[in-house]
């Protein structure tokens, strides 16, 4: 058995990035025991999903990668997507280069990945274009998302905002409702569905549920999270009911 040790930097007001990744690479475990998954967290602090907030937390993300370096992690992976993305196109780059160094000067040599790069890496593994998008964010912020994408080359056909400003009360949202919020989307030119483009939404007990009614793929910024950490590690992407991208 070998145990792979995954950093991961989160909001401190984030309940889902420690509760969707774990609950899909156990479901790993269960079906590849050979592989066992530890979780190592260092928190930013935001309450809010607002940009002053979000520009708050990303300059606490070099002291988090330090704490996190002293745990000796295999991948670490900065978590909140609209953080990043809220910055301009290609921002992940960046961020994902100053958490390298942070971890390089404290002795880790942990490849880094973002939620945000994660989810257009997803897209694109799944040979989409087209995307349509479900949101907790305001307007403004998935706006944002949209112009991020749009600039990564994947055009985004439509978008649902569920204008949830409070980063617990997104937590809290109820992952089953996805259901129908879903259909208020129009997908007649979609080649997939991001049900949830926030690690802090919740999402995964509907995404294969929603992709076997729809026939398209579905992924979330969570299963896109972890599948590049799965690649990074070297594992094959592979998670039982949870989508297409994780299918192998």
């Amino acid at each position: 058995m070998t145990d792979h040790h995954i950093g991961m930097i989160v909001p401190s007001s984030n309940l889902t990035m420690e509760t969707e990744l774990p609950r899909m690479l156990r479901a790993r475990e269960d079906a590849h025991p050979e592989d066992r998954f530890v979780f190592h967290a260092a928190r930013a602090r935001m309450q809010h999903v607002t940009p002053e907030q979000l520009r708050a937390m990303n300059a606490q993300a070099e002291r988090a990668a330090a704490e996190l370096a002293d745990a000796r992690p295999d991948v670490v992976a900065t978590a909140c997507l609209v953080a990043i993305m809220a910055q301009g196109p290609g921002y992940h780059c960046t961020a994902e280069d100053s958490i390298s160094a942070a971890l390089r000067a404290e002795g880790s040599k942990a490849p880094v990945i973002s939620s945000a790069g994660a989810l257009i890496a997803g897209i694109e593994a799944l040979g989409a274009r087209r995307v349509a998008i479900v949101t907790p964010y305001l307007k403004p912020l998935t706006q944002a998302v949209v112009d991020y994408l749009t600039d990564a080359g994947i055009e985004v056909v439509d978008a649902l905002s569920l204008e949830v400003s409070d980063n617990l009360a997104v937590a809290r949202l109820d992952p089953a409702d996805l259901r129908d919020h879903y259909t208020r989307l129009d997908l007649s030119g979609a080649e997939a569905l991001v049900l949830s483009a926030c690690v802090q939404m919740p999402s995964l007990p509907s995404i294969q549920p929603v992709e076997d009614e729809l026939g398209l793929p579905v992924l979330s910024a969570a299963t896109a999270t972890t599948y590049r950490i799965l690649q990074e590690l070297g594992l094959p992407p592979v998670v039982p009911n949870a989508g297409r991208l994780l299918a192998g």
